[in-house]
């Protein structure tokens, strides 16, 4: 029906476009039109307004007859398998769904039959649970009676070790033993767990002390402990007759399996721990065998540094401090030849000095802790028990190479309410070592000053006092264990800067009456050699390591800018940066005063050389020798005198800057006061030059080597004025020329003209404008009628 339908509209189209004449598709409404919109655009696209095209018609009548026999084809060929496929799709339905119910019948059988069989079952699985739990609950009882078996066989080997003498494998096996133990550790079986655990403890303290007497006899044999440091390691003849190998033999025999016994000696012992308000480091326990080798001097320490003793003295901790560095000093030799082969040979990692040491650390750690909770309150003593603990950690550190990873004294003082004490302490004596330094007879005078390689910078001995507190502040602190306590002593560091930068400034205004005073240039000299060494420390890295952790801090406290955290991460700014610009900024501000100071002198002395009569002195040609300016002397003398002076002084940057900025004020002042207040005829001129070239200038000229440079508008205000009259005038016309080509055009293309002739005479500073100026001060010109 429907191909029906599609055949006769398109016959009904075709009719049309041949019955009726084409018309103008433009004008077809296709609300209107009785065709199409489609259609008149399709006759209008093959025929047109050219009636000769009208034999395309038959043409065009079997291509689109041809499109239609193609499109019934497609439409029948849609209709006969549609059909097919849902009559295909209907069966497949219907044979799953077959398929299901036979499975869902299939499936309640095997339910059936599987809750059946399961009823079946149960009295047969009661019986057979209650079966396995019977075979469970007996092998448990045998891996019980088993583990009781196997310890009390090792306990039987230690014990037929222990008769027949054999105390390398009585030791061997109670290693065995104890391994076990840590074996079980986890486990709920605590009776059992007991039983092992003390059967290794019984064990141990029988090996232990049978091996710890026979160690201390060898050990008494070779003169151990060694009080003195000319001790022989020989042993005593009268009391061992054995030779010296074999003791020696003998030592190393006992030390091994006193070695053995380790892991059983931490499994049951438990080590004397500090409070853990100290942060102490964790580390291992020290080894057995130089547990027994401290044994004699851990009683020697306290029987001398606790109770009432007249050796325990709180005033006087370097007492035990000294006497611990003696004992590690004399054992070295010892330990180092005898112990370390021995461990090396046993194949263990410790170091035997290290272990040695790390065992009389503990021992001073212990006294430490309660002699400083007694010294808090007294300054005095506090500080002193710090400044000891800190040489004794120096000497251990550097002498006995002890790792600052271990536990060390200042774990204890970084514990809070000792390290504040510190820290306060720090303070106040720092503060007084400042009022000290300042008040003192010599506190601005150099100690280098007759040496004049080390005196370069000329700093007075209060400031290299204040640094080297400074210093010594750092390497007090810069051991501690954590970077925040640094963080610390490094604000108060940054403190004490600030508070002597404040006394200096205090200083420097009651010296300010006596600007060229020697008091004055010594401050100046202070802040430029604090300042100077605290942009030094900032490339140290040390305090790179410091404004890392600063960044961390500042970046989790948000305390800090964006762009101040930016820096700090960049290194474009250091941890002192904002000290040193507070030091330049009174550096800055006291060369200002300085310079200020001798430019008013300068000028006093020049208000006679202003007054000069330029227009009225002799040409050049009318001397026979020309000589300087009688007014020029005063100033000129007075220039001389404060600069020989101020080199004297001031190191020598500082004085570079007060010597420029003091001839960039003279370049200017002669400029505008002497010399454009002023006429001058040819004589003047050639004056002028003459007191600048030969005189002004060769001042400056033993700190550099072409002073004219700094004196500019000088020099070229003389190249100007010295101009013979021809070469004026000839540059007068070309200033003119290029000032009147600017008037008109209002560019600048005629100024590089204009630029360029003022070059080639040496005229770089001066603009052209600036040069007629000074053509007008010119008295020399001819008589032209202008």
């Amino acid at each position: 029906m429907a191909s029906c339908e599609t055949e006769e509209a398109l016959n009904k189209s075709i009719h049309h476009d041949v019955e009726k004449p084409a018309e103008d598709p433009v004008n077809s409404d296709p609300n209107t039109s009785d065709l199409p919109f489609y259609v008149c655009e399709f006759v209008e696209k093959e025929i047109g307004n050219d009636f000769k095209s009208l034999l395309k018609v038959s043409s065009l009548i079997e291509k689109i007859a041809e499109e239609k026999r193609h499109l019934e084809e497609q439409v029948l060929t849609v209709s006969s398998e549609a059909p097919k496929r849902i009559q295909a799709a209907l069966n497949n339905a219907q044979n799953t769904q077959s398929t299901l119910c036979a499975l869902l019948k299939r499936e309640a059988t095997v339910s059936e039959s599987i809750t059946n069989h399961l009823e079946d079952a149960t009295s047969w699985m009661d019986d057979l649970g209650a079966l396995t739990d019977q075979i469970y609950e007996v092998e448990r009882h045998l891996s019980y009676l088993k583990w009781i078996s196997h310890i009390e066989e090792l306990s039987d080997n230690i014990q037929q070790h222990l008769m027949t003498n054999n105390v390398a494998e009585a030791a061997s096996a109670l290693v065995s033993m104890t391994e076990q133990a840590i074996k079980l550790q986890d486990s709920s079986c605590f009776h059992l767990l007991k039983f092992i655990t003390s059967t290794v403890q019984f064990w141990h303290k029988i090996l232990k002390d049978k091996l710890t007497s026979d160690f201390e006899e060898v050990l008494s044999q070779l003169h151990w402990p060694f009080i003195g440091p000319h001790q022989p390691l020989s042993p005593v003849s009268s009391s061992a007759p054995a030779s010296v190998t074999e003791i020696y033999a003998s030592l190393e025999t006992l030390f091994t399996q006193l070695l053995k016994l380790q892991i059983s000696d931490e499994l049951i012992s438990k080590p004397k721990q500090m409070p853990e308000k100290y942060s102490l480091p964790s580390s291992p326990p020290i080894i057995l065998p130089i547990q027994i080798m401290l044994s004699p001097l851990q009683k020697r320490f306290r029987y001398h540094f606790t109770g009432n003793r007249q050796t325990n003295v709180l005033s006087k901790p370097e007492w035990y401090l000294t006497q611990v560095l003696m004992w590690m000093g004399n054992h070295t030799k010892f330990l180092n030849e005898k112990i370390q082969p021995i461990l090396k040979s046993a194949g263990s990692n410790v170091n035997a000095k290290m272990e040695f040491t790390r065992g009389l650390v503990m021992l001073v750690l212990e006294k430490l802790s309660v002699d400083i909770s007694c010294l808090l309150y007294d300054d005095v003593l506090f500080c002193h028990l710090v400044d000891e603990v800190l040489l004794f950690q120096r000497e251990l550190h550097t002498t006995h190479g002890y790792l600052s990873s271990l536990p060390n004294c200042m774990h204890i003082l970084s514990e809070d309410t000792f390290f504040q004490r510190w820290l306060t302490v720090e303070r106040k004596l720092a503060l007084e070592k400042m009022d000290s330094m300042l008040s003192s007879e010599a506190a601005w005078s150099s100690q280098y000053k007759d040496i004049s390689d080390v005196d370069e910078m000329k700093f007075p001995d209060c400031a290299e006092t204040f640094m080297t507190l400074l210093l010594v502040i750092t390497d007090r602190y810069k051991n501690l264990p954590t970077a925040e306590k640094k963080l610390k002593f490094l604000e108060l560091q940054k403190d004490l800067v600030d508070d002597f930068r404040i006394r200096l400034t205090q200083v420097m205004k009651e010296e300010s009456r006596a600007l060229l005073g020697f008091k004055y240039c010594a401050i100046l000299n202070a802040v430029n050699y604090i300042a100077t060494v605290l942009g030094d420390w900032a490339d140290n890295i040390f305090f790179l390591q410091l404004q890392q952790v600063a960044l961390e801090v500042c970046t989790d406290t948000n305390s800090s800018s964006k762009l101040q955290l930016g820096q700090l991460a960049s290194m474009e700014i250091s941890v002192f940066d904002d000290m040193i610009n507070l030091l330049e900024r009174l550096k800055n501000d006291m060369l200002s005063r300085l310079v200020e100071h001798v430019f008013k002198e300068v000028k006093e002395g020049a208000k006679m050389y202003k007054k000069e009569r330029w227009l009225s002195l002799p040409s050049q040609s009318e001397q026979a020798v020309m000589s300087l300016s009688s007014s020029a002397c005063p100033m000129l003398l007075t220039l001389r005198d404060r600069l020989l002076q101020l080199e004297q002084q001031l190191c020598h940057t500082l004085f570079k800057s007060v010597w420029q900025m003091l001839a960039e004020k003279l370049d200017l002042f002669i400029y505008q006061d002497v010399i454009l207040a002023n006429h001058f005829n040819e004589g003047g001129a050639a004056q002028l030059q003459f007191d600048m070239s030969r005189n002004l200038f060769p001042l400056f000229s033993h700190y550099c080597k072409r002073p004219e440079n700094y004196f500019k508008h000088v020099k070229e205000a003389c190249i100007i004025l010295n101009l013979s009259v021809g070469s004026a005038l000839l540059l007068k016309d070309v200033l003119q020329s290029a000032a009147q080509y600017m008037d008109k055009t209002a560019t600048n293309d005629k100024v590089p003209t204009a630029t360029a002739a003022l070059n080639e005479l040496g005229v770089y500073k001066l603009a052209p404008q600036d040069v007629e100026i000074l053509f007008n001060l010119r008295t020399n010109w001819p008589n032209t009628g202008k």
